[in-house]
């Protein structure tokens, strides 16, 4: 399979890239956990359908040190006894935020004070940023149908 479009070679999608990616770097892992934040990215990619995300992100987050068990139950993570409490508020923003028209005022109240339990503002700012940008990634590599599989751990890092 080859993409419809070289998001590293094309001159503006290169450029949108980097933009994007330098602004995942203000989001540090003393901040939000790296763990919650590969299970966002990997729960967001699942649901947009990204194959390129989900590659990269499960390699990244296995290479991390997370398990296989937590790694393959993200898509059921509601009936999984492997997330904390907090994973599964983010997890649940993600969902949510991913699926905007889903509800007609896009986050519920009972999902962001479920989150505000058990992160700070700062952190709620770091997991809302982090859920447009991997959303952001998924439509860009969906939609030019970057393919899966070939990713290397830290292959971008």
């Amino acid at each position: 399979m080859n993409a419809r479009l070289n998001l590293f070679t094309s001159p503006i999608a290169a450029k949108v890239v980097k933009h994007l990616a330098s602004a995942g770097f203000g989001i540090p892992d003393a901040v939000l956990p790296h763990s919650t934040q590969e299970l966002v990215k990997i729960r967001a990619s699942q649901i947009n359908g990204c194959g390129f995300c989900l590659d990269m992100h499960t390699k990244d987050a296995a290479a991390a040190g997370e398990t296989a068990l937590r790694l393959n139950l993200v898509a059921a993570w509601r009936e999984a006894k492997v997330y904390t409490e907090a994973e599964r508020a983010a997890l649940e923003l993600t969902e949510q935020g991913t699926r905007l028209a889903d509800h007609h005022t896009g986050i519920t109240d009972a999902a962001w004070e479920n989150a505000a339990k058990h992160y700070d503002e700062e952190q709620l700012a770091a997991l809302i940023s982090l859920i447009a940008l991997i959303n952001a990634f998924n439509r860009l590599n969906v939609m030019s149908g970057q393919p899966a599989g070939d990713y290397v751990p830290g292959q971008f890092a």
